[in-house]
């Protein structure tokens, strides 16, 4: 029972590993997006040494946007298999799976109720 509640914890801290990066992810993408539309904004604005700055910008900006893809290909992958492997999980021990989640509400209860 101990090393499949350490499984489980594991799991757990994958998942919220994910979901942080999934956050991560988001965010970085509404700041991509805000770079975008500042140097397209500037785009009419003279100068040649801002002209150098702004293509430097988007080349940077088109790096990374195909970084992120990626990651994001990645990290919805790895999503996926925690998610078939805690379904599997579940199906083979359903019992284990109703005591494991009786045992983190539970907890969860406990520390709340404790506030």
């Amino acid at each position: 029972m101990k090393t499949i509640e350490l499984e489980s914890d594991k799991s757990m801290k994958r998942l919220s590993d994910e979901v942080t990066k999934e956050q991560l992810m988001a965010d970085f993408m509404v700041v991509l997006a805000d770079a975008e539309a500042l140097l397209k904004a500037s785009a009419n604005q003279g100068g040649e040494k801002l002209a150098e700055v702004r293509a430097k910008a988007e080349e940077s900006l088109r790096t990374v946007k195909a970084k992120l893809a990626g990651t994001q290909t990645l990290l919805l992958a790895k999503t996926k298999t925690v998610t078939d492997t805690t379904d599997a999980y579940v199906h083979d021990n359903p019992w284990s799976a109703i005591g494991i989640s009786a045992g983190v509400g539970l907890l969860i209860g406990l520390l709340i109720g404790r506030r």
